[in-house]
């Protein structure tokens, strides 16, 4: 290929190999393969290839399914089988074989076209579409970023009882540290904190030597002279250009997201045995870490779309996995999601809806989010209510009923399709248009 391979899995040189072999052959392709290539950023790196400078079609495939074996301590991984041909030997028929869980026996629909995201593409103008990064929403959505990356080396970071070590003598902090909470206490609760010291006054912060303490630490650490009291989330191990650049103000993050109102979180890994990514709001003292997303300004008619069935289709089959969990991003998943075109009507019934879920949950007091989003023990009236909220949302989209998460996201791309017509062209394409204008 002659360029890095960007994020692509090793599978992906296969395809891109045997794409260069079907050139000069009639013969055709037939892989099994991790489902990573079939969702996620690398759909956008890799499919591009295989159907323009090689050719291909996808002639016949099986989506995720699991591929398990009955040696002793093998691990089950979630896969492909995918078959390619060249366009100009395509059949005019595509055998499309869908699970309805992952260990059931498959369902097998024929169709003219298939996406590389393995659906029905017959309805698209273009077969060959995939969803590229948006660096901001592409429908009227409030904006979303990441939460506080301290780049610390965890020397601001604490757990409950280190917190209460530290107070207890020096009390003076309490109002510099606060609630620190990530994907991992979000879901499953836990006790950590952080000492939030940019905007302190200089006068106060002398006073409070075992704080100023923390700071040196924290200088230390960004110029490589001392080593990560934890693992960092997402830092590099050793002394980077920006990380001595941060040494300069060791007071503050490398990102500061510190919300003043109420704001909704949403966790960047969330277990794909949950239908629902636990989605919900955190208020102040609390700062949100960068292992969760934050949407500040968010009404509760749009809680219910972000929460419903409908969303959790695009971010299963376009979001990227981390393992085999659900991994949700700005750019890949909340930027490009279609939103539905609501009346204050729909808006009015959709809070009503979010406000049943919100009440459901309340009425498990001790329960954490991973309690009640696991599908085994999920509260009846919880799921009752959800149900009840992705009916209205589905039809918001269409009359007719989604039979499965496979036709909410085929009527999402075209939805897609029409929101990002003359967005998403490449600039081979850009220029060709160009020269014939």
């Amino acid at each position: 290929m002659g360029k890095s391979g960007g994020t692509l899995d090793f599978v992906a040189a296969w395809f891109i190999k045997a794409g260069d072999y079907v050139q000069h052959s009639s013969a055709r392709i037939g892989f099994v393969s991790t489902n990573s290539i079939t969702q996620g950023e690398q759909v956008a790196q890799l499919w591009p290839i295989l159907f323009n400078r090689h050719g291909l079609e996808i002639a016949f495939a099986h989506r995720t399914f699991n591929w398990g074996s009955d040696a002793r301590g093998k691990a089950h991984v979630h896969v492909v089988a995918i078959g390619l041909t060249r366009r100009d030997d395509e059949p005019a028929e595509k055998r499309l074989f869908s699970y309805p869980n992952i260990n059931s026996e498959p369902e097998e629909t024929r169709h003219s076209a298939l996406s590389p995201y393995l659906f029905d593409a017959s309805k698209l103008a273009d077969r060959h579409l995939v969803v590229r990064e948006a660096s901001k929403p592409l429908s009227n959505a409030p904006k979303v970023v990441i939460g506080s990356k301290p780049i610390d080396g965890g020397y601001y970071i604490m757990s409950g009882s280190e917190k209460d070590v530290f107070l207890a003598a020096e009390p003076g902090a309490a109002p510099y540290i606060r609630p620190y909470i990530g994907s991992e206490e979000y879901i499953n609760g836990g006790d950590r904190w952080i000492a939030v010291v940019d905007g302190v006054p200089p006068q106060t912060l002398r006073s409070l030597p075992r704080l100023i303490s923390l700071v040196e630490k924290v200088r230390l650490y960004r110029l490589g002279e001392l080593p990560p009291r934890s693992k960092p989330e997402g830092e590099a191990k050793k002394a980077t250009e920006g990380s001595l650049a941060l040494a300069l103000t060791p007071t503050k993050f490398h990102v500061t997201v510190i919300p003043d109102e109420p704001f909704l979180c949403i966790p960047e890994v969330s277990s794909e045995r949950r239908e629902y990514a636990p989605i919900g709001w955190l208020e102040p003292p609390i700062v949100p870490s960068n292992l969760v997303k934050v949407v500040r300004a968010v009404t509760k008619w749009q809680f219910a779309v972000l929460t419903s069935a409908t969303h959790m289709a695009w971010l299963r089959n376009i979001g990227g996995r981390l393992k085999s969990d659900y991994r949700y991003s700005n750019g890949l998943v909340y930027n490009t999601f279609p939103w539905p075109k609501l009346t204050d009507a729909d808006k009015a019934k959709l809070n009503a809806l979010a406000q049943a879920v919100l009440d459901a949950r309340a009425a498990h007091p001790g329960a954490t989010l991973a309690d009640l989003y696991d599908p085994d023990v999920m509260p009846a009236d919880l799921r009752k209510a959800h149900r009840a909220l992705d009916l209205v949302v589905d039809r918001l989209y269409r009359k007719a009923p989604f039979e499965s998460d496979r036709e909410r996201v085929e009527h999402l791309f075209m939805l897609y399709e029409k929101m990002t017509a003359g967005l998403l062209a490449t600039p081979e394409k850009k220029k060709r248009k160009a020269k014939t204008a």
